[in-house]
């Protein structure tokens, strides 16, 4: 017993650490939540709350730092779904390949709605986009819509593709990578600059310089939101925590950088209505542009729509990519065998020409390296939807607009699927005939069903062009004397790896 008194006051007390409460503020808030959850009852056959749930905070203490890996552990002493309080909010846990796919594939639109929350809402301009729009007609509507020009700007294989703006940027990655002669160096920011210059080409029709201020300012915005969303969750679990001074630095942060991308962006707008040329829209703000005039596809889309869709491209499509990168090259120095493989395959196939899209389908074993890092370390631990009705999980009745979250994690380390499900081999991914295994049960990285990642096929093809044209170019290997780099990953928005460095050794 007395240990756990002490348990409870040192978790406590780190938690006022990170946050900023003070004592006598975080006792005010105890007593208003007690009050409160006499008022609010559980509803009738939620699932099981797992052990470690306390007043107020329900189970923030016990899910720590790492969330993903106490969610999988809970997994295997409650089952595939459970419930979880976080403050005075239940959410449902759905673990497992099984029911995961039931309600993120299978009966999507039971599941596919999202439920509010204060930093996203902050970012989406309260559903005003795609990502975190309620669902219903608009929602539908706007990602339709943003799918067919994401195509039309060449979100696709074959003529019209994107892909030679792909190769440049590749190109352009390499030669920064040799300037480092060999010696060790962080390849993060050069890796963003790049991911970041597709967008910029097919959000605004412009690529930017490494060295741009404004670029930049703007990447420096997204890595902050990322970062102080992370660190405000506290806020999200309790919004009145936003009128709290120091407390709210998160918050604040948040909304400063992202006022800067929607500087950026608005700036953007008013430059391309200037210039627009109806017969051929450029990029995503021009075909924007034209249904604000048309209203066609998009039942009364705004600028303030367009202004938040655009920053969906961004925030969805930067860090996501830009870290998957990363960590496909953290696992090449820790696995030089694999690496050594995959070049080998490289020269067989590709020669010393720069790799194309249609290099794809002989290139097995390369692409399965990176579906295994994907599996390995899911950028996007959990999803959080909520359901749009009363829907039935395994037994136990999840009321409308609960909060449900989807633990990817929990199916891509699953040792029923994946044996020794830590260890880094890209040979799961191939058959008997070394052919590749495209969709293998108990992996969906890019999510699925009605919420979906929009930009999916987009984030495969810069993954394979930018992986390969650097196996190609390089050997990858940890800087003498310096320890292998950490894999376990910092848990947020996405898990992204600690900061290391590596040698390009010039092939």
């Amino acid at each position: 017993m007395a240990g756990t008194v002490q348990w409870v006051a040192e978790t406590v007390q780190e938690i006022l650490q990170i946050s900023g409460l003070t004592l006598q503020t975080f006792l005010v808030f105890c007593v208003t939540f007690l009050l409160a959850s006499v008022v609010f009852k559980r509803p009738r056959n939620l699932p099981p709350y797992p052990a470690g749930r306390v007043p107020v905070l329900g189970h923030l203490l016990a899910l720590g730092r790492a969330p993903h890996l106490k969610l999988t552990a809970w997994r295997r002493q409650y089952g595939d779904v459970f419930t979880v309080r976080l403050g005075m909010e239940d959410m449902v846990v759905l673990n497992g390949y099984t029911v995961v796919k039931d309600a993120l594939v299978d009966r999507s639109e039971l599941f596919a709605s999202k439920a509010p929350g204060y930093l996203y809402e902050a970012t989406t301009g309260s559903g005003k986009e795609i990502l975190h729009a309620p669902w219903g007609t608009e929602f539908r509507q706007r990602k339709r819509f943003a799918n067919t020009v994401l195509r039309n700007l060449g979100m696709k294989v074959g003529r019209g593709s994107i892909e030679e703006k792909i190769r440049e940027e590749a190109d352009c990655l390499r030669n920064r990578v040799a300037e480092n002669n060999g010696q060790p160096f962080s390849i993060a920011d050069d890796v963003a600059v790049t991911v970041t210059n597709i967008i910029c080409s097919m959000t605004l029709g412009k690529r930017y310089d490494y060295e741009d201020e404004t670029f930049r300012e703007l990447r420096e915005a997204f890595a902050t939101i990322v970062v102080e969303i992370t660190a405000g969750q506290i806020i999200s679990v309790f919004p009145l925590l936003r009128f709290v001074p120091v407390v709210n630095r998160a918050g604040i942060n948040v909304l400063d950088a992202y006022y800067k991308v929607r500087n950026v962006i608005s700036e953007e707008i008013s430059r391309h209505r200037e210039h627009l040329d109806r017969e051929n829209p450029r990029d995503f703000l021009d075909f924007c542009l034209l249904e604000l005039e048309q209203q066609g596809k998009v039942d009364g889309l705004t600028e303030e729509n367009v202004l938040y869709m655009a920053g969906d491209l961004f925030l969805a499509g930067t860090d996501t990519t830009t870290n998957t990168l990363l960590w496909s090259l953290l696992y090449m120095t820790l696995n030089p065998g694999v690496q050594n493989k995959a070049q080998q395959e490289l020269e067989a196939v590709v020669g010393k020409s720069l790799p194309t899209l249609s290099h794809r389908s002989q290139l097995p074993y390369v692409n399965a390296c990176l579906l295994e890092v994907m599996r390995i370390r899911t950028l996007t631990s959990f999803l959080f939807h909520a359901t749009t009705q009363e829907v039935n999980v395994q037994g136990y009745d999840i009321p409308k607009e609960t909060q449900v979250i989807m633990n990817l994690y929990s199916i891509h380390m699953d040792p029923a699927y994946w044996p020794d499900p830590e260890r880094f081999d890209p040979e799961r991914f191939l058959d008997a005939e070394g052919n590749v295994i495209n969709k293998p049960e108990s992996y969906l990285p890019f999510g699925g069903g009605r919420r979906g990642c929009l930009g999916e096929q987009l984030a495969r093809m810069e993954l394979f062009l930018f992986f390969s044209t650097l196996l190609q170019s390089f050997t990858f290997k940890t800087p003498e004397g310096a320890p292998p780099p950490n894999t376990d990953g910092i848990f947020g928005v996405i898990l992204a790896p600690h900061s290391f460095q590596l040698c390009a050794i010039p092939r």
